[in-house]
């Protein structure tokens, strides 16, 4: 019974940190984003190779923070990166971004999951701004995660923080009618992001499956 009333109570931690990251995406759509200048997806895959030489820098950082060298960030490694990013949470706060970000269930932060969260600290948090590092270097990529940002958007066609398969395919079809996608690849995309399988795609599970799609590999 200890163990279900657990299990329970992560979950719900897991959904009040989605529902906040879904109304903060609310909110900078109506503060921060106008009109879109993305107008199909060829202009969003003309963008992949720019997002990934820009997203590879990010190793470094995340290998000087997985102090044992095995491939993944552990609860301790992820509180000393969020110390010195001077986000100063308690210790079931860390444990719920590090259980949130953990999307493959593996016990660890790998890489790609490491750039989810620190997208997730972009939309969260106030912008960072420092001399310091690691804070100066994720600075310096807030454009890089904004522009990440607003490709979601340019999905979320009804406005509220996650996907449908319905938002993917219009996408898809719709944008441009000379670029419409094979009913199979739209459906695969959609597939490859909705982790979970409940119809649904997060702004996690979408940041899980854009890395994916712009070619980052895990041991890369």
């Amino acid at each position: 019974m200890g163990a279900l009333i657990c299990c329970m109570s992560e979950q719900n931690e897991e959904k009040s940190l989605e529902r906040n990251v879904e109304k903060k995406i609310c909110e900078i759509r109506r503060n921060k984003f106008g009109q879109t200048k993305l107008k199909s997806i060829d202009t969003i895959v003309m963008m992949f190779p720019m997002f990934k030489e820009r997203l590879k820098t990010l190793r470094e950082m995340f290998q000087q923070y997985d102090e044992d060298s095995n491939g993944s960030i552990e609860p301790d490694e992820l509180k000393t990166f969020l110390e010195d990013l001077e986000l100063h949470l308690q210790e079931n706060e860390i444990e719920n971004i590090f259980q949130y970000c953990d999307i493959d269930g593996s016990k660890g932060i790998q890489f790609n999951e490491f750039i989810v969260l620190l997208c997730l600290i972009h939309v969260l948090t106030e912008p960072l701004s420092s001399d310091d590092a690691p804070k100066a270097e994720l600075a310096q990529l807030g454009e890089v995660f904004d522009s990440i940002l607003e490709i979601f958007l340019f999905f979320d066609k009804n406005g509220d923080g996650k996907l449908n398969k319905k938002d993917v395919m219009r996408t898809m079809n719709e944008s441009n009618p000379k670029e419409r996608s094979p009913a199979h690849i739209t459906k695969n995309r959609f597939r490859e992001m909705d982790w979970d399988k409940n119809g649904q795609v997060t702004f996690r599970e979408f940041l899980f499956g854009f890395i994916n799609w712009i070619g980052i590999d895990v041991d890369e």
